[in-house]
């Protein structure tokens, strides 16, 4: 499997996939061809059919600078390597120089056939949770351990990480206003955690400042801000507001808030080696389910949790996730999209207390469930896989 830096990518919103994937598709080409003059773009499948509401071309434009760029959208064809496909093409006076078709993989992640990527290096030799546990079973390691051993220089980048998403979270629920794109949200986390700090019930006061972390990571993802992947910008709102609400509240030692990084970066990368983390590959299962799950291995790794504990929660985490469809309305990444992240974030907690108790006697392990998410999102229909042709995107009336 591949560094941790390949799920934890820090960037701008509203989309990893549709967003920060073609403007790195874009700085690819303009690496490879410094003296075109012009380029053309052609965007298909969920890219095409969702790319306007993800800002996919402002981010496209907003690479190649100055220089002329024609962008095509292509709804209907259908043979494609990936649901997620892009073909660049580079012009000088007139004549074509050259053209890459390039896949948008998930997280961020650009895929080019036929074009080794050296950045993807091999890190760890295994590439199941089963082939992990043994390994730190006998050696006595935790999974933070295991990241360690093999990635010791990754401690500064999840430094960076876990800074970057503390700075969004502020940010977020500071912010006020409505959101861009005309469906009328209201910046709603200010609001949350004000209802949090003054809510005297312990278990409301939990759900609204957990809530107020998710919508303002998520909302500022919306708006273009500055966010973490984890594992994607659809998604980034689960994780953060787990790690967050345990710093402020239960004052966890920053070592204790790496190693717990590091813990779902595994889970996450686990799932981005064996299932998807691409909502047009596999619905939304693949986003707030893969964080969902993070975030309860997260959890269990700040409350010290077994191995054993931890599989059990990350694996509840994502079987109950199973089948969430990608339904994003007029394809910007809000409504469902906001409000799902604080459910998935809520739902960490659920699980990683569930798979406290009852780790002893589970019955479907992780790797399972990976591969049944993945058997599931192949199987859902392509209207329920980020192109806003189904569910909430078709059956909701925008009202101002």
């Amino acid at each position: 499997m591949t560094s941790l830096t390949e799920i934890f990518r820090i960037g701008r919103g509203p989309s990893s996939s549709h967003t920060m994937a073609p403007e790195k598709a874009a700085f690819y080409m303009l690496r490879c061809y410094p003296q075109a003059d012009s380029f053309r773009v052609t965007l298909y499948g969920s890219l095409a059919k969702t790319g306007r509401g993800h800002r996919t071309d402002y981010a496209i434009l907003q690479a190649f600078g100055a220089i002329p760029c024609e962008i095509l959208w292509d709804e209907e064809r259908e043979d494609l390597p990936h649901p997620n496909t892009m073909r660049f093409e580079a012009w000088k006076d007139g004549a074509l120089l050259g053209e890459q078709t390039v896949l948008s993989v998930g997280g961020g992640a650009i895929e080019i056939p036929g074009v080794p990527n050296e950045a993807s290096r091999e890190v760890y030799a295994e590439s199941s949770f089963d082939e992990i546990s043994a390994v730190c079973k006998s050696r006595g390691w935790s999974l933070a351990d295991y990241v360690f051993a093999n990635e010791p220089e990754i401690r500064p980048h999840l430094a960076a990480v876990w800074k970057q998403m503390r700075e969004t979270v502020a940010a977020g629920i500071a912010a006020e206003g409505e959101l861009p794109g005309g469906l009328h949200v209201k910046r709603r986390a200010g609001s949350l955690y004000q209802l949090g700090a003054r809510e005297r019930d312990i278990m409301k006061k939990e759900h609204f400042l957990i809530s107020a972390y998710a919508y303002a990571s998520s909302e500022e993802n919306a708006a273009g801000g500055r966010m973490v992947t984890a594992p994607t910008c659809g998604a980034c709102g689960v994780l953060p507001a787990v790690l967050c609400y345990e710093k402020d509240f239960f004052a966890h030692r920053d070592e204790a808030m790496l190693d717990a990084l590091a813990t779902a970066g595994i889970i996450g990368q686990l799932i981005k080696t064996n299932g998807s983390v691409s909502g047009a590959e596999a619905g939304c299962q693949a986003e707030v389910g893969s964080a969902c799950s993070m975030a309860a291995a997260a959890l269990c790794s700040l409350q010290y949790m077994g191995i054993d504990q931890i599989e059990t929660a990350a694996e509840i985490a994502m079987e109950h996730c199973l089948g969430l469809t990608c339904d994003p309305v007029g394809g910007l990444v809000q409504i469902p999209c906001i409000e799902r992240n604080a459910v998935g974030a809520l739902r960490a907690y659920d699980a990683a207390t569930l798979a406290e108790a009852v780790y002893d006697n589970r019955r479907v392990s992780f790797d399972t469930v990976v591969k049944t998410m993945l058997q599931t999102g192949k199987d859902l229909a392509m209207a329920y896989r980020e192109t806003s042709e189904g569910g909430l995107a078709r059956c909701y009336v925008n009202k101002p």
